[in-house]
C-alpha cells in the first residue's frame, strides 16, 4: 500500500477561494455598464443646454 502525503499549501500560492473571489476573475454582469436615463431627464438636459447656447450666442453677436 502506497502512503499518500498531503503537502501543506505554500504561502506563495493563492487558495481556490482567493482566486474565485478576485474581482478580475468575476464574470461581467450584463447591463452593469449601461447608462440609462429617462426621456424627461434627456429633455431637461437638452433644454438646459439649448438655453445656455442661446445666451452664449447672443453674447457673440
Amino acid at each position: 500500500m502506497r502512503e499518500v502525503s498531503v503537502m501543506p499549501q505554500s504561502n506563495n500560492q493563492a487558495s481556490k477561494a482567493d482566486v474565485q473571489s478576485t474581482e478580475l476573475n468575476k464574470l461581467p454582469v450584463p447591463g452593469q455598464d449601461d447608462t440609462e436615463f429617462s426621456a424627461e431627464e434627456a429633455a431637461e438636459v437638452f433644454q438646459a443646454n439649448s438655453s445656455s447656447n442661446e445666451s452664449s450666442s447672443s453674447d457673440n453677436d
